[in-house]
């Protein structure tokens, strides 16, 4: 049986204070159901070089499986993913702590993911289950208001088990806030749509096809907002876009594996993050259990795979980077902790200490 260790913070036990100079927070998602030892959102503190220190509760609630937080970083949002789905704002208090402000329903089944709108106005969600996507005004003092506009998707895949209806996996804003971008796995595309911000209506602009079963997941801009890069679940591989920041248009380049060309069993790629400095792509493997490693700046402008890491830990869900991007955190949901690497200059990822137990984490969110 795991054991789970308390945590003092530099107070007393349990009490997670202001985090000391090069500190910062960082918040864990997770799935609470009968066989997790989680009962909501965790907080973690990461010290100047990235190592974290161990986690304490901060929230309770039902299956908070993905996080995000306001630009001004004083709320923080949570799916519900549960059949019924809501979606949740808490105040982030001075000690770090949470506390609940209200909830609204998705209007959707299995809300897997969530983002703030770079003008903080509006909160969107994707539904996996019901393949939709929902729009929540936000008021002031994070108050989530009845949802403003809902988007369903249509279509299928060739996979039986995990593409017979649409699966909407992830919704968030291009850089400039002008577009919407959502991916779903069930109907292999990518969809671009207008966001009006004013009223928080989705008009459809583009939709991207990709190869018939690829599963495509999570999409990440690169910083200088001509790139982008789906994590494509079902096939464990990456595909290079080029992203027309005018117009919205996505243009597939390469697709790259994200596993060794000999590895024959099971793999079901997970997250991909994008360095700051535009150089590295990281993506998850759950099967291999593994951190692929992208160089997106080689010297012949080619994207390509350098290096493939252990994750060290057990299904990596969710990677994530440092707000330095100096350091990636990887979640192993089934062995019940969180692994930092320290990001060398030339992509290696090196393991921070041992990695910190915490139950059933899906989902990192570092905050500075």
């Amino acid at each position: 049986m795991t054991s789970w260790t308390r945590c003092s913070f530099g107070g007393t036990e349990g009490e997670a204070l202001m985090p000391d100079n090069g500190e910062y927070r960082v918040y864990l998602g997770a799935y609470t159901g009968v066989e997790s030892a989680a009962d909501g959102i965790r907080l973690a503190i990461a010290g100047a070089d990235g190592a974290l220190r161990c986690t304490e509760s901060v929230a309770e609630t039902a299956d908070p499986s993905f996080l995000a937080v306001a630009p001004d970083g004083a709320t923080l949002f949570a799916v519900s993913e549960l059949q019924a789905g809501r979606v949740i704002a808490f105040s982030v208090r001075a000690d770090g702590t949470l506390g609940e402000i209200n909830s609204q329903p998705s209007l959707g089944a299995a809300p897997c993911h969530l983002s703030v709108h770079p003008s903080g106005k509006y909160l969107l969600t994707a539904n996996y289950g019901s393949g939709n996507l929902v729009v929540h005004p936000i008021d002031a003092g994070g108050v989530l208001r009845e949802p403003c506009h809902v988007v369903q998707h249509s279509g299928s895949g060739p996979n039986p088990q995990r593409q017979e209806g649409p699966h909407a996996h992830q919704v968030l804003a291009d850089p400039s806030g002008r577009y919407v971008v959502a991916v779903d796995l069930g109907t292999d595309s990518v969809y671009v749509y207008d966001f009006d911000l004013d009223g928080g209506h989705l008009m459809i602009k583009h939709e991207v096809p990709l190869r018939a079963g690829a599963g495509p997941r999570h999409l990440a801009f690169h910083p200088d907002a001509e790139r982008a890069y789906v994590i494509n679940e079902l096939a464990s591989s990456i595909t290079e876009f080029g992203y027309d920041a005018a117009t919205g248009a996505l243009e597939p380049g390469r697709t790259l594996s994200t596993l060794p060309p000999d590895y024959g069993r099971p793999n079901l790629a997970a997250e991909l993050v994008v360095t700051p400095d535009g150089r590295f792509v990281f993506g998850s493997n759950r099967g291999h259990d593994s951190i692929a490693v992208f160089r997106a700046d080689s010297s012949d402008g080619e994207f390509r795979l350098i290096d493939i890491r252990p994750a060290v830990v057990a299904e990596p869900r969710h990677i994530a980077l440092s707000p330095n991007g100096r350091v990636l955190f990887a979640a192993g949901q089934r062995s019940n902790n969180v692994q930092a690497f320290g990001i060398a200059d030339n992509g290696e990822l090196t393991p921070l200490r041992e990695p910190v137990p915490t139950p059933s984490p899906v989902c990192i969110l570092p905050a500075a």
